[in-house]
C-alpha cells in the first residue's frame, strides 16, 4: 500500500500535466495504481475494511470474556462449543484489535530532580554465597536522585534497626542528606497511611528529623517513581554478586562498598557523565550530617540467670556473677552487644550480625571453679585398704548406700581402726556388713562390747578370784 507521501505525488504530478505512463515510471509504481489515485484524489492512505473470522462473534465474545473473567483459552473452548472455527490466534488478535481485555498503555513519563532534592531507599531479597552456604540476604540500596551516586550493604534480615544502621552508614558515605528520601509502603517506616501522606512511625520519624530530611512514600501501585533505586537492584544483582563467594557478612560487605565506590566512578550513558561528577556539584546542596552522629543500637532489659548470663537475640552474654539475679540495660549494636548496670558498662561482647545460640564467656567473669576429685578410691579409703584390705566389701557397700557421707564416715572408720584392737572391729564390721548396717555410731558400739568381753577384766570376777 502506497504511503501518504508517495500519493502526494503522484497528485502533484498529475496537476503538472505528466501521463500515467511516466509518472508510473518515474516513481516505480504501476499504472492502475497510479490511475486509482488520480481517481480518489486523496493523499490520505485509505483504511482496509477487510472482514475477519470474529466479527460474527462478537457479542458471544464479550459475553464469554465477562463470564470466565478475561481467561482466552477458555473463551476459544465456549466458541469451539457453538460452532465458531477461528484458531486461538485469530481471537487474541481479534480481542486486541477491538480492546477487548487490553489495558491501555500509559506513557510512564520522567522525573527531573534538583541537587540535593532527593534519595531513594529500598530494599531487595538477593541470594548470596557465605562461606559454603547459599542463603538469601537483604540489599539495602540508597541512590541520590540527581547525580545517581548509590550506596549498597547488605543484612540478614530488615527492620526498622538494620533499616537505621545502614541509613546512618549511607548518610556518611554520602557526607550529607537530601531534602526528601522516597520510600515504598513498607512497615519498617511507615507507621500509619499510604502514598504521599504517609506518617512514619515515632522512632523513624525521630531518626529522620535527627537528619535532617523527611520520608515521603510513593503511590501504591506505582514503585516507578523510585525507578532510581529500582534499576539499581537489577544491575546490583547481574554485575555484583556473579561469580562472587563470601568469607562472611564484613567481607560481603567491604566487598560491596568498594563496588558502589567502582559503579559511582563509571560513566552512564542514561545521564552521559559519572556520578562522582555530578556528585562534586550535588555535595554542595546537600544537607549537612549533625556534629555527632550517634551510634544505632537496640535496648533490652533482661536478668541475669543463675549461670551468670544475659539473653539477647538467641544468644547468651556472661556478665560478673556477682551479678545474678539482677535486672540489667542491654545496648545490641550492629556487632556488638553492650551490659550496663545504671551507667556503668560491665560486660561487652563481640558478635557476628546473624549469630544464633552462640554462648560467649568472657573468662574474668566466672573465676574457674575448682576441679571435682576425680574418680576412684580417695586417700582416706586407700589408707584403710592398706591398713586392712578385709575392709574392702564393707566400704564399696558403704560408698554405693550412703555416697554423700562417705568420705566422712571412711575418715572415723580410720580413727576406729587406729583406736580398736583388729579382732572385734573386724567381727564388727563383718557384722554389719550383713544386716546392711552403715551407722558409724552403732558400729562404734558393737565394737566396745566386743571388747569388752575379751580384753576387760570385770568386777565380778576379780571378787571371785579372792
Amino acid at each position: 500500500m502506497l504511503n501518504e507521501e508517495t500519493r502526494t505525488a503522484i497528485l502533484q504530478l498529475h496537476v503538472r500535466g505528466a501521463s500515467l505512463h511516466a509518472i508510473a515510471r518515474d516513481l516505480h509504481v504501476s499504472r492502475t495504481t497510479a490511475r486509482k489515485v488520480v481517481a480518489s484524489g486523496r493523499t490520505e492512505t485509505p483504511d482496509l475494511a477487510r472482514p475477519s473470522q470474529g466479527d460474527p462473534w462478537h457479542e458471544d465474545i464479550l459475553r464469554e470474556h465477562t463470564r470466565v473473567k478475561g481467561r482466552l483459552v477458555l473463551v476459544h473452548r465456549a466458541l469451539l462449543a457453538k460452532g465458531a472455527t477461528l484458531s486461538y490466534q485469530a481471537l487474541t488478535a481479534y480481542c486486541r484489535r477491538h480492546g477487548i481485555g487490553v489495558k491501555a498503555k500509559v506513557p510512564s513519563g520522567s522525573y527531573s530532580f534538583e541537587p540535593g532534592e532527593e534519595m531513594q531507599h529500598d530494599t531487595s531479597p538477593h541470594r548470596v554465597k557465605i562461606g559454603a552456604h547459599e542463603r538469601v540476604a537483604q540489599c539495602a540500596s540508597l541512590v541520590l536522585a540527581h547525580s545517581r551516586m548509590v550506596f549498597v550493604q547488605y543484612y540478614p534480615t530488615f527492620d526498622r534497626f538494620w533499616c537505621k544502621v545502614f541509613l546512618t552508614a549511607a548518610l556518611e558515605y554520602f557526607g550529607g542528606t537530601c531534602r526528601r528520601c522516597v520510600i515504598d509502603n513498607t512497615n519498617v517506616v511507615v507507621g500509619a497511611g499510604t502514598g504521599w501522606e504517609m506518617i512514619p512511625a515515632p522512632e523513624m520519624g525521630a531518626f529522620a528529623l535527627r537528619f535532617g530530611f523527611e520520608f515521603r512514600a510513593h503511590a501504591v501501585g506505582r514503585p516507578n517513581r523510585k525507578a532510581r533505586v529500582e534499576r539499581a537492584f537489577h544491575y546490583i544483582e547481574n554485575n555484583f554478586l556473579p561469580g562472587r563467594t563470601f568469607r562472611d557478612w564484613d567481607e560481603l560487605n567491604l566487598e560491596a562498598r568498594a563496588w558502589s565506590e567502582a559503579a559511582n566512578a563509571g560513566f552512564k550513558r542514561s545521564i552521559h557523565a559519572k556520578p562522582i561528577e555530578l556528585f562534586a556539584g550535588e555535595r554542595l546542596s546537600l544537607k549537612p550530617l549533625p556534629d555527632y552522629v550517634p551510634q544505632v543500637y537496640r535496648l533490652h532489659d533482661r536478668t541475669v540467670d543463675v549461670e551468670g548470663y544475659v539473653h539477647v537475640g538467641g544468644n547468651r552474654f556472661s556478665v560478673p556473677s556477682g551479678l545474678i539475679g539482677r535486672m540489667l540495660v542491654v545496648r545490641e549494636h550492629e556487632d556488638r552487644v553492650e551490659v550496663f548496670e545504671g551507667r556503668t558498662r560491665v560486660a561487652t561482647h563481640f558478635r557476628p550480625c546473624d549469630a544464633k545460640d552462640l554462648r560467649l564467656t568472657d573468662p574474668t567473669h566466672h573465676p574457674q571453679r575448682r576441679e571435682r576429685r576425680k574418680a576412684g578410691p580417695g586417700p582416706e579409703e586407700t589408707e584403710l585398704l592398706r591398713v586392712e584390705p578385709e575392709l574392702g566389701p564393707y566400704l564399696a557397700a558403704l560408698k554405693a548406700k550412703r555416697p554423700s557421707q562417705a568420705i566422712r564416715s571412711m575418715k572415723r572408720l580410720l580413727g576406729m581402726l587406729r583406736d580398736y584392737p583388729r579382732e572385734p572391729l573386724l567381727r564388727a564390721v563383718a557384722t554389719a556388713l550383713d544386716y546392711g548396717l552403715f551407722d558409724l555410731d552403732r558400729l562404734d558400739g558393737m565394737v566396745l562390747r566386743n571388747t569388752a568381753h575379751d580384753y576387760f577384766v570385770l568386777a565380778d570376777a576379780v571378787d571371785s578370784d579372792r
